[in-house]
């Protein structure tokens, strides 16, 4: 049985990657789906004086619950089994690891597709899973 890494953050183009999973996972091949959000690190000197660590990474938790919402409702209409878990860090590094520590064998995600000149001048979660990732990976718009 293949293992999925699926990344969402509630947005739609993360609900179409969660989509095409689906449809792999039914039709193609059986599949162990990851779902994870990662929530980039709080490191605000200003929320980090008013707030105590642990209250942070609360509130970070539920945001990351909030965004696997959707793809969770997906997955259970669909009678997909998987696991959901929720991290915190640099987003790009914490998904290319998870894939990593989880034995994961490809990840299947969403790409906002932006323009090359924006990747250039901002970057793109995407592309840097895609730069730093030894395993496939599969862009859904």
């Amino acid at each position: 049985m293949l293992k999925t890494l699926l990344p969402v953050d509630g947005s739609p183009v993360s609900l179409r990657a969660a989509q095409h999973a689906i449809r792999l996972a039914q039709h193609c091949e059986p599949t162990e789906i990851l779902l994870i959000n990662i929530q980039p690190p709080a490191d605000s000197p200003e929320l980090r004086s008013h707030l105590p660590v642990a209250e942070i990474e609360a509130m970070q938790e539920t945001r990351g619950g909030d965004a696997l919402a959707s793809a969770r409702a997906l997955l259970d209409a669909a009678g997909v089994a998987y696991v959901a878990e929720v991290r915190i860090g640099p987003v790009a590094e914490a998904i290319v690891a998870c894939a990593v520590e989880s034995g994961c064998d490809k990840i299947v995600m969403g790409s906002k597709g932006e323009n090359l000149l924006m990747e250039v001048i901002i970057g793109s979660v995407a592309h840097e899973v895609l730069r730093r990732s030894h395993i496939p990976v599969t862009f859904v718009r």
